[in-house]
């Protein structure tokens, strides 16, 4: 996801939110949506409106592999450097070419993928928001899928997917996955879909309150 996707500041925007109202937020550890989540908890507390500063600056070099991606992203880290909350990015060695985004507080880098991502939603009681993304993403869906399915840790948390056009147009997952809880042939699935920051914010709400 670039930085100048408008998806890129939705999640910047719905990180923001959850961050302040005592979620941590984790993800991934890389570029995009997983930056933007990051990006969200380093401005939560702060005014609204540096938001777009930061994203007008961090779109100055939309992509990873722009020259300045990561000097952008120190030049907002040294101009708000006070951080009042935590996150926690768990990359992995199997993306070596995805550089890890400095906004993440705390960082834990894995060899093995495969336990980076288990771990990565188990560890996610409060609910897990999916964005579009590419086969780990979809990997990771069917994962949580099958660990609400069974009840692996005792609980079934919400799959909440945002961008209604990826998830029942482009990549038709989300229209799958109601089809088959309907049909009794998945379980414990607690599903949602929406397009902004309000929208997933409720979702993830609703499942805690």
């Amino acid at each position: 996801m670039s930085r100048d996707d408008k998806d890129y500041e939705e999640v910047v925007r719905i990180s923001k939110a959850l961050t302040e109202q005592g979620y941590l937020m984790v993800s991934g550890g890389g570029p995009g949506a997983m930056e933007a989540t990051h990006v969200g908890a380093w401005l939560a507390g702060r005014d609204e409106a540096l938001v777009p500063e930061f994203i007008n600056v961090l779109s100055e070099a939309p992509s990873y592999q722009d020259k300045l991606w990561l000097d952008k992203a120190f030049q907002l880290i040294d101009k708000y450097p006070e951080v009042k909350y935590e996150s926690l990015g768990v990359p992995t060695w199997l993306y070596g070419h995805e550089p890890p985004t400095p906004f993440a507080t705390k960082i834990a880098k894995y060899f093995a993928n495969s336990v980076r991502e288990d771990g990565l939603l188990s560890i996610a009681k409060g609910g897990i928001i999916f964005t579009p993304g590419s086969a780990g993403t979809i990997q990771e869906v069917f994962q949580e899928i099958t660990q609400n399915h069974y009840l692996t840790f005792g609980y079934a948390s919400p799959m909440v997917f945002m961008n209604t056009n990826y998830w029942t147009v482009e990549c038709p997952v989300y229209s799958l996955l109601e089809t088959l809880s309907e049909k009794g042939k998945y379980k414990n699935l607690i599903l949602s879909i929406g397009d902004t920051h309000v929208e997933m914010v409720r979702e993830i709400r609703a499942f805690t309150e």
